[in-house]
Protein backbone atom coordinates (compact mmCIF):
# COMPACT_ATOMS: atom_id res chain seq x y z
CA UNK A 1 0.00 0.00 0.00
CA UNK A 2 1.22 3.23 -1.30
CA UNK A 3 1.59 6.26 1.83
CA UNK A 4 -0.88 9.02 0.55
CA UNK A 5 0.23 12.25 0.92
CA UNK A 6 -1.57 15.64 0.13
CA UNK A 7 0.22 16.68 -2.80
CA UNK A 8 -0.59 20.47 -3.74
CA UNK A 9 0.84 21.82 -6.54
CA UNK A 10 4.33 23.05 -5.61
CA UNK A 11 5.00 19.81 -4.44
CA UNK A 12 3.94 18.43 -7.55
CA UNK A 13 6.13 20.47 -9.58
CA UNK A 14 9.03 19.86 -7.62
CA UNK A 15 8.57 15.80 -8.03
CA UNK A 16 7.76 16.18 -11.82
CA UNK A 17 10.87 18.06 -12.20
CA UNK A 18 12.88 15.82 -10.63
CA UNK A 19 11.75 12.76 -12.43
CA UNK A 20 12.96 14.51 -15.55
CA UNK A 21 16.12 13.76 -14.14
CA UNK A 22 15.66 10.56 -12.90
CA UNK A 23 15.84 6.55 -14.59
CA UNK A 24 14.13 4.86 -11.72
CA UNK A 25 17.27 3.97 -10.38
CA UNK A 26 17.53 1.14 -7.29
CA UNK A 27 16.41 4.09 -5.01
CA UNK A 28 13.21 4.10 -6.38
CA UNK A 29 10.49 2.24 -4.21
CA UNK A 30 8.61 -0.74 -5.63
CA UNK A 31 5.05 -1.27 -6.11
CA UNK A 32 3.15 -4.07 -6.84
CA UNK A 33 -0.06 -3.11 -9.27
CA UNK A 34 -3.06 -4.97 -8.78
CA UNK A 35 -3.40 -5.49 -12.28
CA UNK A 36 -5.01 -9.23 -13.60
CA UNK A 37 -3.83 -7.99 -16.62
CA UNK A 38 -0.48 -7.07 -15.90
CA UNK A 39 1.95 -8.46 -13.12
CA UNK A 40 4.30 -5.44 -12.63
CA UNK A 41 6.29 -4.30 -10.02
CA UNK A 42 6.21 -0.07 -10.34
CA UNK A 43 8.84 2.38 -9.46
CA UNK A 44 7.39 5.40 -6.94
CA UNK A 45 9.94 8.20 -9.01
CA UNK A 46 9.46 10.62 -6.35
CA UNK A 47 7.16 10.32 -3.38
CA UNK A 48 4.02 9.98 -4.16
CA UNK A 49 4.35 9.71 -7.94
CA UNK A 50 4.28 6.72 -9.80
CA UNK A 51 6.28 5.84 -13.08
CA UNK A 52 4.11 6.63 -16.16
CA UNK A 53 3.80 3.76 -18.87
CA UNK A 54 6.19 6.23 -21.37
CA UNK A 55 10.01 5.68 -21.42
CA UNK A 56 11.46 8.83 -21.68
CA UNK A 57 11.64 8.66 -25.76
CA UNK A 58 8.45 7.62 -26.14
CA UNK A 59 6.95 10.99 -23.80
CA UNK A 60 5.80 13.91 -26.72
CA UNK A 61 8.26 16.80 -27.10
CA UNK A 62 6.35 19.60 -26.27
CA UNK A 63 9.02 21.64 -27.36
CA UNK A 64 8.58 20.23 -31.27
CA UNK A 65 4.83 20.38 -30.99
CA UNK A 66 3.91 23.09 -29.77
CA UNK A 67 4.71 27.21 -30.70
CA UNK A 68 6.70 29.78 -29.04
CA UNK A 69 4.44 31.17 -26.92
CA UNK A 70 2.39 34.57 -27.97
CA UNK A 71 5.42 37.84 -28.69
CA UNK A 72 4.79 41.00 -27.29
CA UNK A 73 2.36 43.13 -29.58
CA UNK A 74 0.67 40.02 -30.71
CA UNK A 75 -3.36 39.43 -30.80
CA UNK A 76 -2.75 36.13 -28.86
CA UNK A 77 -0.94 37.68 -26.01
CA UNK A 78 -3.57 40.80 -26.11
CA UNK A 79 -6.01 37.82 -25.90
CA UNK A 80 -4.11 36.27 -23.14
CA UNK A 81 -3.97 39.20 -20.97
CA UNK A 82 -7.80 40.69 -21.69
CA UNK A 83 -8.49 36.78 -20.54
CA UNK A 84 -6.58 36.71 -17.10
CA UNK A 85 -8.22 40.37 -16.42
CA UNK A 86 -11.44 38.91 -16.93
CA UNK A 87 -10.48 36.06 -14.60
CA UNK A 88 -9.10 38.38 -12.11
CA UNK A 89 -12.27 40.73 -11.95
CA UNK A 90 -14.80 37.47 -11.43
CA UNK A 91 -16.66 37.85 -8.39
CA UNK A 92 -18.29 34.10 -8.86
CA UNK A 93 -16.44 32.35 -5.61
CA UNK A 94 -18.38 29.00 -6.49
CA UNK A 95 -15.74 28.80 -9.78
CA UNK A 96 -12.86 29.69 -7.59
CA UNK A 97 -13.62 26.83 -4.82
CA UNK A 98 -13.83 24.72 -8.25
CA UNK A 99 -10.60 26.03 -9.46
CA UNK A 100 -8.58 25.45 -5.79
CA UNK A 101 -9.61 21.80 -6.13
CA UNK A 102 -8.82 21.31 -9.49
CA UNK A 103 -5.11 22.21 -8.39
CA UNK A 104 -4.88 19.06 -5.99
CA UNK A 105 -2.89 16.13 -7.91
CA UNK A 106 -2.82 13.75 -4.90
CA UNK A 107 -4.82 11.00 -4.60
CA UNK A 108 -7.14 9.74 -3.92
CA UNK A 109 -8.38 13.61 -3.95
CA UNK A 110 -7.73 13.73 -7.46
CA UNK A 111 -10.37 11.64 -8.69
CA UNK A 112 -13.14 14.01 -7.48
CA UNK A 113 -12.33 15.91 -10.11
CA UNK A 114 -14.23 13.35 -12.44
CA UNK A 115 -16.06 11.67 -10.18
CA UNK A 116 -18.21 14.49 -9.50
CA UNK A 117 -19.33 13.78 -13.38
CA UNK A 118 -19.56 9.67 -13.21
CA UNK A 119 -22.03 7.32 -12.59
CA UNK A 120 -19.32 4.54 -11.31
CA UNK A 121 -17.16 6.72 -9.17
CA UNK A 122 -13.38 5.96 -9.16
CA UNK A 123 -11.84 4.74 -6.26
CA UNK A 124 -8.37 2.18 -5.41
CA UNK A 125 -10.70 0.45 -3.82
CA UNK A 126 -13.37 -0.38 -6.22
CA UNK A 127 -11.56 0.18 -9.41
CA UNK A 128 -8.13 -0.59 -8.83
CA UNK A 129 -6.99 -0.75 -12.75
CA UNK A 130 -8.38 2.38 -13.68
CA UNK A 131 -7.46 4.32 -10.63
CA UNK A 132 -4.12 2.80 -11.34
CA UNK A 133 -3.92 4.11 -14.47
CA UNK A 134 -4.81 7.78 -13.74
CA UNK A 135 -1.91 7.66 -11.44
CA UNK A 136 0.86 6.45 -14.14
CA UNK A 137 -0.79 8.74 -16.50
CA UNK A 138 -0.70 11.79 -14.22
CA UNK A 139 3.09 11.27 -14.86
CA UNK A 140 3.21 10.90 -18.64
CA UNK A 141 1.03 13.68 -19.21
CA UNK A 142 2.57 15.81 -17.08
CA UNK A 143 6.18 15.31 -18.10
CA UNK A 144 5.15 15.78 -21.60
CA UNK A 145 4.53 19.41 -21.14
CA UNK A 146 8.73 19.85 -19.72
CA UNK A 147 10.76 20.27 -22.98
CA UNK A 148 8.96 23.45 -23.42
CA UNK A 149 8.22 24.53 -19.96
CA UNK A 150 11.59 24.81 -19.32
CA UNK A 151 13.01 25.80 -22.94
CA UNK A 152 11.13 29.13 -22.61
CA UNK A 153 10.19 29.91 -19.38
CA UNK A 154 7.03 31.80 -19.56
CA UNK A 155 6.17 33.88 -16.39
CA UNK A 156 3.01 33.29 -15.15
CA UNK A 157 -0.41 35.50 -14.89
CA UNK A 158 0.42 36.21 -11.29
CA UNK A 159 3.84 37.81 -11.33
CA UNK A 160 2.93 40.63 -14.41
CA UNK A 161 -0.77 41.60 -12.94
CA UNK A 162 0.30 41.50 -9.17
CA UNK A 163 -2.67 39.61 -8.12
CA UNK A 164 -3.66 36.74 -5.94
CA UNK A 165 -3.98 33.18 -6.77
CA UNK A 166 -6.04 30.20 -5.43
CA UNK A 167 -3.19 28.79 -3.56
CA UNK A 168 -0.96 31.53 -1.94
CA UNK A 169 1.43 28.83 -0.44
CA UNK A 170 2.44 27.70 -4.10
CA UNK A 171 3.47 31.48 -5.23
CA UNK A 172 7.32 30.65 -4.85
CA UNK A 173 7.35 27.24 -6.06
CA UNK A 174 5.39 28.54 -9.53
CA UNK A 175 7.71 31.40 -9.82
CA UNK A 176 10.35 28.79 -10.70
CA UNK A 177 8.22 26.71 -12.73
CA UNK A 178 7.38 27.45 -16.62
CA UNK A 179 4.05 28.76 -17.69
CA UNK A 180 4.12 27.21 -21.14
CA UNK A 181 2.42 24.74 -21.70
CA UNK A 182 0.29 24.38 -18.84
CA UNK A 183 1.01 20.53 -17.14
CA UNK A 184 -2.06 20.85 -14.97
CA UNK A 185 -4.27 21.12 -18.31
CA UNK A 186 -2.47 18.34 -20.18
CA UNK A 187 -3.28 15.99 -17.00
CA UNK A 188 -6.57 16.52 -16.99
CA UNK A 189 -7.37 16.34 -20.62
CA UNK A 190 -5.26 13.32 -20.47
CA UNK A 191 -7.29 11.79 -17.84
CA UNK A 192 -10.66 13.26 -19.65
CA UNK A 193 -9.43 11.43 -22.88
CA UNK A 194 -8.43 8.18 -21.09
CA UNK A 195 -12.41 8.02 -19.02
CA UNK A 196 -14.54 8.58 -22.48
CA UNK A 197 -12.53 5.08 -23.52
CA UNK A 198 -13.65 3.18 -20.45
CA UNK A 199 -17.28 5.70 -20.10
CA UNK A 200 -18.55 5.86 -23.61
CA UNK A 201 -22.08 6.58 -22.92
CA UNK A 202 -20.69 9.90 -20.13
CA UNK A 203 -18.39 11.06 -22.85
CA UNK A 204 -19.88 14.63 -23.26
CA UNK A 205 -19.43 15.16 -19.49
CA UNK A 206 -16.17 14.13 -18.96
CA UNK A 207 -15.11 16.25 -21.87
CA UNK A 208 -16.57 19.54 -20.24
CA UNK A 209 -14.68 18.63 -17.03
CA UNK A 210 -11.85 18.07 -18.54
CA UNK A 211 -12.14 21.21 -20.77
CA UNK A 212 -13.21 23.06 -17.03
CA UNK A 213 -10.14 21.44 -15.32
CA UNK A 214 -7.78 23.25 -17.78
CA UNK A 215 -9.62 26.68 -17.51
CA UNK A 216 -9.39 26.05 -13.62
CA UNK A 217 -6.05 27.21 -14.17
CA UNK A 218 -7.23 30.32 -15.67
CA UNK A 219 -9.47 31.13 -12.71
CA UNK A 220 -6.52 30.49 -10.66
CA UNK A 221 -4.51 33.35 -12.05
CA UNK A 222 -1.89 30.78 -12.51
CA UNK A 223 -1.80 30.44 -16.28
CA UNK A 224 -2.74 32.39 -19.61
CA UNK A 225 -5.16 31.27 -21.98
CA UNK A 226 -2.64 29.83 -24.52
CA UNK A 227 -0.64 27.87 -21.75
CA UNK A 228 -4.35 26.01 -21.44
CA UNK A 229 -4.31 25.91 -25.06
CA UNK A 230 -1.42 24.12 -25.60
CA UNK A 231 -1.65 21.86 -22.45
CA UNK A 232 -4.99 20.60 -23.72
CA UNK A 233 -2.43 19.53 -27.05
CA UNK A 234 0.09 17.90 -25.01
CA UNK A 235 -2.60 16.14 -23.12
CA UNK A 236 -4.18 14.64 -26.25
CA UNK A 237 -0.50 13.69 -27.12
CA UNK A 238 0.39 11.71 -24.16
CA UNK A 239 -2.63 9.81 -24.69
CA UNK A 240 -1.83 9.21 -28.61
CA UNK A 241 1.00 7.71 -27.60
CA UNK A 242 -0.15 5.72 -24.58
CA UNK A 243 -1.60 3.96 -26.98
CA UNK A 244 1.15 2.40 -28.71
CA UNK A 245 2.19 1.18 -25.81
CA UNK A 246 0.77 -2.63 -24.70
CA UNK A 247 0.71 -2.05 -21.37
CA UNK A 248 -1.38 0.56 -20.94
CA UNK A 249 -3.95 -1.02 -23.17
CA UNK A 250 -3.99 -3.91 -21.89
CA UNK A 251 -4.58 -1.86 -18.60
CA UNK A 252 -7.38 -0.08 -20.26
CA UNK A 253 -9.28 -3.33 -21.50
CA UNK A 254 -9.02 -4.50 -17.74
CA UNK A 255 -10.45 -1.30 -16.57
CA UNK A 256 -13.28 -1.56 -18.91
CA UNK A 257 -14.39 -4.35 -17.50
CA UNK A 258 -14.10 -3.89 -13.85
CA UNK A 259 -16.54 -0.69 -14.34
CA UNK A 260 -18.56 -2.48 -16.56
CA UNK A 261 -18.58 -5.15 -14.30
CA UNK A 262 -19.66 -2.27 -11.34
CA UNK A 263 -22.23 -0.90 -13.83
CA UNK A 264 -24.05 -4.69 -14.03
CA UNK A 265 -24.42 -4.74 -10.10
CA UNK A 266 -25.73 -1.21 -9.61
CA UNK A 267 -28.58 -1.92 -11.81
Amino acid sequence: MIKRKFLRPSFFTAVILSAVMLSCGPQSKIITQPSTSLSKDLKEISPGILEGYLSKDAIPNSLELVPPPPEEGSAALQLDQEMAAKYVASKDEARKEQATQDAVLSFPEAVNAFNRVLEVQISEETTPHLYMILRRTLTDAGLSTYAAKNHYQRGRPFMVNNTPICTPEDEAALRKDGSYPSGHTAIGWAWALILTEVFPEEADDILERGKQFGISRNVCNVHWHSDVVYGRMMGAAAVAALHANIDFRIDLEVAKEEVAALAVLEE
